[in-house]
Order: C-alpha cells, then structure tokens, then sequence
C-alpha cells in the first residue's frame, strides 16, 4: 500500500488528524517506495542504476515528522533500519574502533560496507550533528554508503545549511551539506500546528507526590508521545550519558540516571540538544544529604530551561517545597521559579 493511501485511511479511521503539510509530503514517500521496489538489474553488460534520490524532511518540533516516517518505514517491503542520528553515529564510532584495533587503515570503508549488506534504506530521526568527531567523518561515510546505494531518508530540526553551524573547523564539513543537497529532497514541513504541544496543551505536566498514580499518568503521557522507546548513548568529552528510553525527540529518565551520576554542564547541554521533551521521574527532597545531586539538579533545570525544552516530571514535593534546609536553599528559589515557569502550557513557545 502507497504511503498516501494509508495516511488517508488512518485519517478516515480517526487515528490521524489530516493536515496539508504532511500530505504535501508524502508523494515524496511513495516515489522513494515505488523506486526501491523496483528490481535492480545485475550483469556484466548491465547499465548500473540511477541512485535514488532520498529525502531531508525538515521543520519545526512536534510537527509530525517522525510520525510520516515511521508510517513509510512500517509499509516498506525492503531491508530498512530506523535508529535515531545520534545513536547510529555511537554505532559507527564503536565499528571504527573495532576496525582499528583489527589493524585496517581506513575504518570509514568496512563499517560503510557493514551496514550496506544489512540494509537498503537507513532512516535517521533528527538528524543533528554538535560533534565535531561526527562532523570529520559523516561526509566519506555517507559516500560510501551512497556508492553502495543505501538510499537515506531523515528528519530534522535545521535546513541543512545549518547543520554544524558555528562549529569547530566547520569548513571541513561543508562538502557534507553539499552531498545531503546532491543526493537527498530537501523539503519543509511548515505546518503551523505543533502536535506534540497540542497533545499537552491543558494537561497536567508536574506531578507530586511520586507514587502509583503519578506513574501512571507519566506512562500515559510517554505512551502518547513516544509510542515506543530505544536507548540513547550521548558521547560526551570521552563520556557516555545514556538516556534508558527515547523516541521521537522524546526521553525519559530518573532523577538518579542524571542527577545521581558524575555528569555536569556539557553533559545536560548535549541532553537538552538531544531531547524536545524531557521526561524526569523521581525527584526526591534535597537537602544536606543529597548536596551534590541537588546541585546537578540546578544545572539540569538551567540547561533545559535555555534551550526551552519542555520538561514532565514527578517529584517528591513542589518545587518551592523540594529544597528546604541546608547550603543552597536561597540559590534553589531561582530553580523551583523556573520549575514552575517551564510548567505552563505555552511555556516552549515563548521566547528566551
């Protein structure tokens, strides 16, 4: 079945509500679909196939990006992966240093060739590169796997031109962007809904005390947003930070798998860029007993709250009432108002 059609049967179905942005788009799905069904030809006096020309889906968050993928990728009859971009270049890092240590002099070509035999199609959710380990090898690695006609489709954040904007050595990436330009559709999806806001637009997003029925009304919302969940590893300065679920742009955590870890402001940083919503469980009382996690609770909140990420939490008490004796209550004010800001329903539309 054409991507168009089973987009209008789930709209008619109720399980989708139509919008003309996402419409727009998904001809551009089928035509990818109805290429790669094609049989390829193979021969020695066989002309080699024109490669199929991708696609680069880009907009604003929460604009069901993700969703129109995942319904291309579910119809697919041909070997396809869909991974989030950051946990597919933790892959490639970790092949390369195999490959290293097997003693090959360019890593890049063997773990290229490695996830050529597996797949003919690789869709990447959100597509961002703050790396700059990542900037110095997506461009030979995606010639390669272009070359072995893996054929890539993606979401994102940013138009290309500003993938790695403002990075280090960013003059040696460039040749990147032209390739995704070369090789992929660049298309926009600029409907003006916000899906993902609007699904939380009214709802209830701090949730206190933490027991079964906060539990339950975040598994609700997770269930909602995500609809499934993979690991996410961060490479962080030659550290891992693990977020145990994530989809969509959507993670969720404890308390203890951030705060309760040697991790600091880089580490929150690459959360907040990684993550559109955050999902936090568990915040217990701070205090004396819990300095150190209280203070990496403050840094988290800071770097959530800068990059407007939208937060959903269960917590102990309040947020004026969770830091209430000890070094550091004055400080935490500033926290437990930001806490109650990034709790209004408009709150990551509004501008820093």
């Amino acid at each position: 079945m054409r991507v168009s059609e089973e987009y209008e049967r789930r709209v008619a179905a109720g399980e989708l509500t139509a919008d003309d942005a996402q419409r727009a788009v998904l001809w551009e799905f089928d035509r990818i679909a109805e290429e790669l069904a094609r049989p390829v030809k193979r021969g020695w006096f066989s002309k080699a196939p024109d490669p199929i020309k991708g696609l680069y889906l880009w907009g604003g968050v929460g604009r069901g990006k993700s969703m129109v993928m995942d319904l291309f990728v579910e119809l697919l009859d041909v070997p396809a992966r869909r991974v989030h971009f950051h946990a597919f270049m933790q892959e490639i890092h970790a092949a390369m240093h195999e490959a290293r240590k097997a003693g090959v002099n360019d890593a890049i070509a063997p773990v290229a060739e490695g996830v050529a035999v597996k797949v003919r199609l690789l869709a990447f959710d959100e597509m961002q590169i703050t790396d700059i380990t990542d900037a110095m090898i997506v461009g030979r690695l995606f010639e390669k796997l272009f070359e072995a006609g893996v054929v890539v489709v993606t979401t994102s954040n940013r138009v290309p031109d500003d993938l790695y904007k403002n990075g280090l050595s960013r003059e040696l990436f460039v040749p990147f962007i032209e390739l995704i330009k070369e090789r992929l559709t660049v298309w926009e999806m600029a409907s003006e809904t916000d899906y993902r806001q609007n699904r939380l637009e009214g709802e209830e997003v701090y949730f206190t005390p933490i027991g079964s029925e906060a539990r339950e009304k975040i598994a609700s919302i997770w269930d909602d947003l995500a609809g499934g969940s993979e690991p996410l590893n961060l490479s962080v300065k030659g550290r891992t930070v693990t977020l145990p679920a994530f989809r969509n742009g959507v993670g969720r955590v404890s308390f203890y798998d951030l705060c309760g870890q040697p991790l600091g402001a880089a580490d929150y940083l690459a959360v907040a860029e990684a993550c559109r919503v955050l999902i936090l469980e568990d915040i217990p009382t701070l205090g004396r007993s819990n300095f150190n996690e209280a203070k990496r609770f403050v840094t988290l909140i800071d770097a959530l709250y800068e990059a407007r990420v939208r937060l959903i939490a269960s917590a102990a008490a309040k947020p004026e009432m969770l830091y209430v004796e000890g070094e550091g209550v004055f400080e935490f004010e500033r926290t437990a108002s930001r806490l109650r800001e990034m709790q209004a329903a408009d709150w990551s539309q509004q501008p820093v």
